[in-house]
């Protein structure tokens, strides 16, 4: 008898009859308990427990096919249960999965205390039931997820097979070595990804872009170097949805790679959104695609989110926990339990070891880490931050003497973490009258990555979580903000008088903000207010650096050269990285002590600094590879 049927055996075992099991699947990560009375098991949460614990695996209750309801007499009996106060305007079915998701203005009033009980409702309807935050403007990136699903039921119900499969195999191997190829951002920002290699599976965490590379050679990981075929990946794991670290994963399955995708809830519509501005960006500009929005589908297919906190078995002999790493929202630190405690890493991703307006602090209380690998954007001594009150009094200062001269401020931002962050710190200094009151205006993907962070606040700061859910407020919200929807209206924010312009992206690398760039740039009135890293061979970092000159691609591929001679300046307290202070600080909370640390996501120098210091502070060995090595960690 196979391992497979000891598990299976022992479940039905230990169900009562009155479940009224059908079949029991693996399904991803989890193993699915298929039934036709899930009121029994949700009513008697304990006997699921109970054979968790037996089973070592993690199971979920999942409704009998036969018992789930046409989906519009499932819609109309949710609707009818519903209180009104709730705003429930739009219910998603998940057939795959056999789930209702319903998208309330006011989550709150669905709870048991407020007389909604899903239980009975799953028992009408045979759809078990959840609740999503509905974001205060149409969300395009959500729902062109819920159609992509909805339409690839059967694909999605074969997929989540094939992976509990593999997941579940036997063993082949009792070894335990570990190793890493470094594939991209080691002694470099950008490009994020790394092959995890165990005797028996492999692992790549991240994969992203290098968003100042002039050549294909440095601007993709370097997958043709690790000399692996796609399909001998057991999975790809994503820490956050920035290009630097997914803007290359489309191109996975583009090229063949048929596996799951692990990634928190957020990040999902967040990194598609990001991908699919990076496919219109090229169209536009009549480059040569790297993948397409297809490609993009395949990512959303094949994606399983899972919340922080959550052991996920994700291969035979490796389980997956994501943690926030306060960067941006849903960012996650990736901790791989290998084996039966033979091995723990930790890899950060970027991570922000400080409390900011928007997020909690990243979390650092594991119970085990062996090997610790830690992006070191801010790795020199002097990269320390300013207290937060510094940082924003000295942001508001410059923007202030612009305004007074009738300058416009144009604040090239990254879409998601930055610019609601700027937005929130905007709108409390007008408001209290600190700030010139001046037209804020907003363009790119900003009110769509806004509404996507609406949807979920369980994953943003308790401040804000407590503000949407509890008041049924929108803080970023501002009578001081005009967003640009479409690129004939920029008029209003380029005409004459000072006006404070947010735009993406953050680098001047490609969207909107580069036709306001080239309109304000001559002129020593206005201002460049960089809140955000600036990755070396970016326009962006140019910029920053002092070139008095930039080439730009115009129309039918001509060549525009815009002189810059406005002020440009840079505010570093408002980064989503760890400073020097709080990595050192991050590290030292570590318990039990680390045996080894690897340090990536900076420039060369910063990474030699950092991994200098932390060894000399903790006395771990501590290293900086480059791109293109293969080390044994265990």
């Amino acid at each position: 008898m196979t391992e497979r049927d000891n598990v299976i055996g022992t479940i039905l075992n230990h169900i009562p009859a009155t479940a009224e099991i059908t079949r029991v699947e693996y399904e991803g990560p989890r193993i699915a308990l298929y039934s036709k009375n899930p009121k029994f098991l949700q009513q008697n949460s304990y006997i699921v427990s109970d054979v968790v614990n037996l089973v070592k695996r993690r199971l979920v209750v999942r409704t009998d096919k036969s018992i789930r309801k046409d989906e519009q007499d499932a819609q109309q009996i949710i609707m009818q249960s519903v209180p009104a106060e709730a705003g429930v305007e739009n219910i998603f079915f998940d057939g795959a999965i056999g789930e209702a998701i319903l998208e309330a203005k006011k989550p709150l009033q669905l709870t048991v205390e407020k007389g909604f009980n899903p239980i009975e409702l799953t028992d009408k309807t045979g759809w078990k039931i959840r609740i999503r935050k509905l974001p205060h403007i149409p969300c395009l990136s959500i729902k062109n997820i819920n159609n992509t699903l909805s339409q690839s039921v059967s694909e999605r119900t074969k997929f989540f097979k094939d992976v509990g499969e593999n997941i579940f195999r036997p063993r082949l191997s009792e070894e335990s070595e570990v190793s890493i190829l470094t594939l991209g951002a080691f002694e470099e920002v950008g490009r994020s990804s790394i092959i995890v290699s165990t005797s028996e599976s492999k692992l790549l965490l991240d994969c992203g872009i290098h968003p100042g590379a002039k050549t294909a050679w440095n601007a993709f990981p370097r997958l043709d170097w690790a000399n692996i075929e796609l399909d001998q990946l057991d999975a790809v794991i994503i820490s956050h949805a920035h290009l630097d670290h997914t803007g290359f994963l489309p191109a996975l399955f583009k090229y063949g790679y048929d596996g799951p995708v692990y990634c928190t809830e957020p990040t999902l519509p967040v990194m598609t959104l990001l991908q699919g501005d990076m496919v219109k960006i090229g169209e536009m500009e009549g480059g040569r695609q790297v993948y397409s929005q297809r490609d993009i589908r395949e990512v959303i297919k094949h994606t399983i989110t899972v919340p922080y906190g959550l052991v996920t078995d994700v291969a035979p002999d490796v389980k997956l926990v994501f943690n926030n790493a306060g960067h941006i929202l849903g960012s996650a630190t990736v901790h791989l339990h290998v084996g039966e405690g033979a091995h723990n890493i930790v890899y950060t991703g970027d991570y922000k070891y400080g409390k900011t307006q928007l997020l909690e602090p990243a979390f650092w209380n594991y119970p085990r880490v062996e090997t610790l690998i830690t992006e070191c954007t801010y790795g020199l001594k002097e990269d320390v931050m300013p207290s937060r009150d510094d940082v924003e009094n000295n942001f508001t200062g410059l923007i202030n003497d612009t305004l007074k001269q009738g300058g416009k401020v144009l604040i090239p931002i990254p879409a998601v973490g930055r610019a609601q962050e700027i937005m929130l710190v905007i709108d409390r200094y007008m408001r209290e009258k600190k700030l010139v009151e001046a037209p804020v205006f907003i363009e790119g993907m900003i009110s769509e990555a806004t509404a996507i962070h609406i949807a979920y606040p369980e994953y943003l700061s308790r401040e804000l979580k407590y503000k949407i859910l509890e008041e049924d407020a929108n803080p970023f919200n501002s009578e001081f903000f005009t967003v640009v929807e479409h690129p004939s209206n920029r008029e209003e924010a380029l005409r004459e008088g000072g006006a404070i312009i947010m735009a993406t992206s953050g680098m001047l690398e490609g969207g909107p903000v580069i036709e306001y760039f080239s309109q304000l740039a001559s002129s020593d009135k206005n201002r460049v207010l960089f809140v955000s890293y600036q990755v070396q061979g970016t326009m962006g970092r140019r910029v920053l650096d002092g070139s008095r000159q930039v080439s730009l691609l115009g129309e039918g591929g001509k060549i525009r050269v815009i002189d810059v001679n406005c002020l440009v300046n840079r505010i570093e307290g408002f980064s989503g990285h760890s400073d020097y202070n709080q990595i050192i600080r991050f590290v030292q909370k570590l318990r039990p002590k680390l045996q080894q640390i690897y340090v990536n996501h900076g420039e060369r120098r910063k990474c030699e600094s950092m991994a200098y210091t932390l060894s000399r502070m903790f006395k771990i060995p501590a290293f900086h590879p480059s791109v293109e090595e293969a080390i044994r960690i265990r």
